[in-house]
């Protein structure tokens, strides 16, 4: 029996909506089977990128290795390594690019404390005092300058007592759930960014300059290797008595072959007169035991970059951190 008129016209709308329905359902497995076939080609494509980047971090420690080895007592500029960017051949016409320059020649954020005997961490003051210098010869403001140094001992420190011109938990909002102060070593560097009184503005002008080795120390600043451009970060061990422009002149006039020992350099005849801590003549340095190695791999439509921190204090050359970003 022929379904009167309004039935059948029922009946094609309910066909033409279970088409429509099966349609979409198609058409998004068909978009999502494309982006998990997108998703896994990246992810073959990232993880050959990390692979040949770490290529070039067993190349560094190598070289590396090899530059200790050489010269066990003393580091220099001597075979070209600091700052050369290598380029590393690799198939399809691909190449890694490795940069390796000295990673203790800049303020290290963590020396702004120091380990208590019962090893508890407790603000350094000449840390901080060296921290608010280097703002001030950046030109930073004097009172913001203060206020970062000792706000950021106080996030690093294992107490919730408020140093000079510092900050603890109440500045983050407090106890209530808010943001709290960290209490230990700075893993990064970015993470200054979380201090009270660090701007944006502040932040990059600090980003060139600042590190943060693993390790409660004083900044390692090796006078061999430091560049007359980096004479802020010789500046700020004694700001009352060396200027930018002496400590420049003194980077400057260094010996081809460095300066041969820490009591040389201090004994040159433009610092002789300076009337320093030991501490701070002691922080000085002619060997580097930090590296910082920084990678680059274009391939398969991703540019993936890795930056890593190298421990060469013994004989052997760790990798101790690494970062990677991708700007694809």
């Amino acid at each position: 029996m022929t379904p009167p008129h309004a039935e059948r016209g029922a009946a094609l709308l309910t066909v033409l909506l279970l088409v429509a329905v099966m349609a979409a359902v198609a058409a998004t497995a068909l978009d999502r089977l494309s982006l998990a076939t997108r998703l896994a080609g990246n992810a073959v494509t990232l993880g050959q990128a990390r692979a040949w980047l770490g290529t070039a971090e067993l190349l560094a420690t190598t070289r590396l290795e090899d530059l200790v080895a050489a010269s066990p007592g003393e580091t220099t500029l001597a075979g070209g390594w600091l700052g050369v960017e290598r380029t590393i051949a690799l198939p399809d016409g691909a190449s890694v690019r490795a940069t390796v320059r000295d990673g203790g020649n800049c303020f290290n954020l963590n020396s702004l404390v120091e380990a208590a005997p019962d090893g508890r961490l407790v603000a350094r003051p000449r840390g901080r005092d060296q921290f608010a210098a280097l703002m001030v010869l950046l030109g930073i403001d004097s009172g913001a300058a203060l206020g970062i140094a000792g706000a950021t001992a106080d996030f690093i420190d294992g107490d919730s007592v408020v140093g000079p011109a510092g900050a603890e938990d109440g500045a983050y909002g407090g106890r209530g759930g808010g943001a709290r102060t960290a209490n230990r070593l700075l893993a990064d560097k970015s993470e200054l960014r979380a201090v009270a009184g660090v701007t944006p503005q502040i932040y990059a002008t600090l980003d060139p300059w600042i590190c943060a080795l693993p390790v409660a120390e004083l900044s390692p600043i090796n006078v061999n290797t430091l560049l007359p451009e980096q004479s802020l970060l010789l500046a700020m061990l004694a700001p009352a008595q060396l200027t930018p422009a002496l400590a420049r002149a003194q980077l400057a006039g260094r010996p081809q072959g460095g300066y041969g020992s820490v009591y040389r350099f201090w004994a040159s005849p433009t610092l002789a007169n300076l009337k320093l801590p030991g501490e701070v003549t002691t922080q000085t340095q002619v060997r580097t035991t930090w590296f910082a190695l920084t990678a680059n791999v274009a391939a398969g439509g991703l540019d993936v970059t890795e930056t890593a921190l190298i421990d060469a204090h013994g004989p052997r050359a760790l990798v101790v951190r690494r970062q990677w970003s991708d700007a694809s």
